[in-house]
């Protein structure tokens, strides 16, 4: 785990500050001054800082949505590699299946034009163009692994929501903006802790980092996965994601989390080690999750309430609500007693933290 206290050229005296703040801050009033994103922090770059992120709460969980979206266009190798230059504890991410059983690291249930375009160093391209084909021809369970890596996903569907997103070279994944596999990620996150190009001490913090994988799984669109699945008995998908947890060696790494908790109970079925997270749009049947086995509770951050965080830490469930990029948004939930926080923007979530040491 990425040690927050252990940070070289940290006096004691200051070690002492950083404990009273810690304590200021989860006594201090919800109501918290008003920051704007400038005063948090200024853009940042997929450059590594080569600095060790000191944060005033302990064990407190910063995770990359996937991986910076904020900053990198999403679920790509540049954007998780921008998430762990920020030395975020959890990367964050999204799974599908191929037409060939591979999982992939996708949102969406298609390739649509918005984010992907055919790469031109293709000449005769196999997959269909996202501009031009129906949405049934541009399904992830309908390409194979193969066509997916003809896309370019470099591009920004929301200029206005993401004005920081851009897409230059990181110093590791360079420009490679394709669709990844779960099996490329583990192995770029294992790549990136012998990487002379970083700090020692983000290469030790990519070590620890933590995969939270959302199964893309819905029971309102059963052919988005499209295996085998009969709502209880894991499916080709759910035995494909834990056969690359075991093959990599990182099942004390990983939470598996989806909104559809019918994958999360089949999950358990075949690795009842894996952490689990439900994620909810809905106030939860907290007792009800926890007894099912859920470690971690992720509500959208409008449902976070004194009260709710009672229930879950009373069964032993930590709160970590989701989408929260603005910074006043981050210092009242952290104020409030959330167990971390999942954002697009983790570089305004460390600036934060670093702020109230």
């Amino acid at each position: 785990m990425f040690n927050r206290w252990n940070v070289a050229r940290v006096s004691f005296t200051s070690f002492l500050l950083v404990i009273a703040v810690k304590v200021a801050v989860f006594y201090a009033p919800v109501s918290a001054p008003t920051l704007s994103p400038v005063e948090i922090a200024s853009p940042t770059t997929a450059e590594s800082s080569g600095e060790m992120v000191v944060y005033p709460l302990a064990n407190f969980d910063v995770q990359g949505h996937r991986g910076a979206r904020g900053l990198k266009p999403e679920n790509t190798l540049p954007a998780f590699e921008t998430a762990l230059d920020l030395g975020v504890d959890t990367l964050e991410l999204d799974l599908h299946l191929t037409a060939d059983d591979v999982v992939v690291i996708w949102h969406d249930d298609t390739v649509s034009a918005d984010k992907c375009r055919l790469d031109p160093a293709w000449v005769n391209p196999n997959a269909p163009d996202p501009a031009l084909a129906p949405e049934s021809e541009r399904m992830i369970r309908r390409l194979t692994f193969a066509q997916l890596q003809e896309y370019r996903c470099d591009l920004n569907p929301d200029e206005d929501t993401f004005p920081e997103q851009n897409s230059d070279p990181t110093a590791l994944a360079g420009d490679d903006f394709r669709i990844v596999s779960l099996d490329q990620l583990f192995a770029f996150v294992e790549a990136y802790t012998a990487a002379a190009e970083k700090d020692a001490s983000l290469r030790q913090n990519a070590g620890v980092v933590r995969f939270n994988l959302e199964t893309k799984r819905n029971p309102r669109k059963p052919d988005a996965i499209g295996d085998d699945f009969d709502g209880q008995a894991p499916g080709i998908f759910e035995q494909a994601v834990v056969e690359q947890i075991q093959a990599h060696r990182v099942g004390q790494r990983v939470t598996i989390q989806s909104f559809d908790h019918r994958s999360l109970w089949a999950t358990r079925r075949i690795a009842p080690q894996l952490r689990l997270s439900a994620l909810v749009t809905d106030a939860p049947d907290v007792a009800s999750l926890a007894g099912q086995g859920c470690t971690v509770l992720s509500p959208r951050q409008d449902l976070v309430t004194p009260s709710l965080l009672s229930q879950a830490h009373a069964h032993g469930v930590k709160v970590i609500p989701w989408t929260v990029n603005d910074p006043n948004d981050m210092q009242r939930l952290i104020s409030m007693g959330v167990d971390g926080l999942i954002t697009d923007r983790p570089d305004l979530l460390v600036a934060l933290e670093q702020k109230q040491e």
